[in-house]
């Protein structure tokens, strides 16, 4: 099988073959098998499952995502119109917070149904008593999952049910909330395996990827890291990264532009930065269609008639908080901040030559002006591709675009704040200015962004907030960071946040179902 048809394959692959009933399994196949062969390994079959939930259920994908990790920042707001999803303006703009809304219900049950598949796929396992490679990486693949979905949970909302086993009967789905030191346990646990059992990669005996986007040990020691950043454990997080470094599978790409790049080439997709993405893939006039709504619910959102520029629903846009406070000498401002009625900045800012219709506050809604000011030019979806996939209007015109949930960069901004910690300034600088040094060369002036040299551990801890603030721009950073700093109620008190904020309550349809066995979050 061609690299292309297992890549299809692995976004591909849907939900009715998770959900299926599942054969007894009683040959095991080799991951270079054909499709017809694939369906018959029920944990392969239960894996790819996984990563087609991943870009399917909105929690994970679309504007649930991007309301918990990217709007509630002082540097996002919702965009769009003014009236689409207005109810999202109070409840993540200013954190008039609610226990039940559309978008935070689908948050908490898509990480649920995924820890429940993954939990699924570990029973099957464990039922099948399989002991050989391809099986434990399966066994590595459902164990990520289930830690990243819980890791989304414990940040979201604190203490949370710990449904960690599979079950039928839906009244052993009901269990009161878990103390937040023992999530944490139970993703070390999932994530010390799934080091173990997943690959340094899937390449074959040429060194190309069998499988793209497929999750790798390294994907699995840097969402640890994250995890031990939360807790404050540096000595943890610092062996970690050094171990991803060390493994010589990710480097910076030469230009921040090139990260970014979802055009007919692909090269910003899978690349050498890329320690884990969502699979997104449209062939020409729409056949096969893979997308995933990531790109769309971003892009830009044109009012009335004119679909020309009417390219997405328009969210997760850029405030004038983050265009005021960035330097204009940070050519990373200008490859993340798209702005109405200018030129795109062309291939050397990651535009594509065209001059981006006016934005005028006094003409929303009317045909040829844009809703908002900025939009995320992470996102910005390229014409070539729009004519080439018939995507043309926000009904889909960005649905080929992946999103990079873990990538080099963070391991390196890791280390920096780990070394800093710990008192080793020297190698907190060092990994600082490797993506200063990127960004600097990412522009056309040498003398941008210089390197800067420790001095003290306050002076170095302000530096790494500041780079991670610039580099992670739009990206669903910096709220949680602020959180995990105890920055939040400096940066966004005057925007309505209390210390309360730091968590989202318990949807109320799950305190409900449950009979009261959940009980909501403290001063809710």
């Amino acid at each position: 099988m061609k690299k292309r048809n297992i890549y299809i394959v692995l976004i591909a692959l849907g939900t009715s073959v998770v959900l299926g009933s599942c054969k007894k399994f009683l040959d095991r196949k080799p991951l270079s098998a054909t499709y017809d062969d694939l369906k018959q390994g029920t944990l392969e079959a239960q894996s790819f499952g996984l990563y087609s939930n991943l870009r399917s259920l909105a929690g994970f994908s679309s504007l649930p995502w991007l309301d918990f990790h990217s709007i509630r920042d002082d540097d996002a707001q919702k965009g769009s119109s003014q009236t689409d999803g207005a109810e999202i303006n109070a409840e993540f703009e200013t954190f008039q917070y609610t226990k039940n809304d559309w978008a935070t219900t689908t948050y908490w049950n898509d990480h649920y149904t995924m820890i429940y598949l993954a939990n699924k796929e570990l029973f099957s396992a464990d039922s099948l008593g399989v002991t050989d490679e391809a099986s434990r990486r399966n066994v590595g693949e459902a164990y990520f999952f289930r830690a990243y979905s819980f890791f989304e949970l414990v940040k979201a909302y604190g203490e949370v049910p710990l449904l960690n086993y599979y079950y039928t009967n839906p009244a052993d789905g009901i269990r009161p909330k878990a103390k937040v030191d023992d999530i944490y346990a139970q993703i070390d646990k999932d994530l010390d395996t799934a080091s173990m059992y997943l690959p340094l990669n899937w390449n074959d005996a040429q060194g190309n990827s069998q499988y793209p986007g497929r999750l790798t040990s390294g994907a699995a020691k840097t969402l640890w890291a994250q995890t031990y950043l939360f807790r404050k454990n540096w000595q943890r997080v610092k062996e970690l990264c050094q171990e991803v470094i060390a493994s010589g599978e990710y480097a910076l790409l030469p230009k921040f532009y090139d990260v970014w790049k979802d055009g007919l080439s692909g090269a910003g997709k899978n690349s050498k930065e890329s320690i884990f993405e969502m699979q997104a893939l449209i062939g020409q006039n729409g056949t096969p269609n893979y997308g995933v709504a990531w790109g769309t619910s971003q892009n830009i959102r044109q009012g009335g008639a004119s679909v020309e520029w009417n390219l997405g629903w328009g969210w997760n846009v850029p405030t004038q908080n983050l265009v005021n406070d960035w330097s204009a000498a940070d050519p990373r401002k200008n490859m993340t901040v798209l702005y109405s009625g200018e030129f795109d900045g062309g291939s050397g800012e990651g535009g594509y030559g065209a001059t981006i219709p006016p934005y005028n506050k006094d003409s929303l809604g009317k045909s040829g002006f844009l809703d908002q000011p900025y939009w995320n030019k992470k996102v910005y979806s390229d014409p070539a591709m729009r004519s080439y996939t018939g995507q043309v209007n926000n009904a889909g015109a960005a649905d080929w675009i992946n999103h990079r949930i873990l990538r080099y960069a963070d391991v390196l901004l890791m280390m920096a704040e780990a070394s800093n910690e710990l008192g080793d300034g020297a190698t907190a600088a060092a990994m600082l200015e490797q993506v200063r040094a990127r960004a600097r060369n990412s522009g056309s002036d040498p003398n941008a962004l210089p390197p800067i040299p420790f001095t003290s551990q306050s002076q170095m801890r302000t530096a790494i907030k500041n780079e991670r603030r610039w580099e992670f721009a739009m990206e669903g950073y910096r709220f949680y960071d602020l959180v995990r700093w105890g920055d939040a109620q400096s940066a966004l008190g005057a925007l309505g946040y209390q210390s309360r904020n730091a968590w989202y309550p318990i949807p109320q349809p799950a305190i409900d179902l449950s009979g009261g066995v959940l009980v909501q979050n403290p001063n809710y």
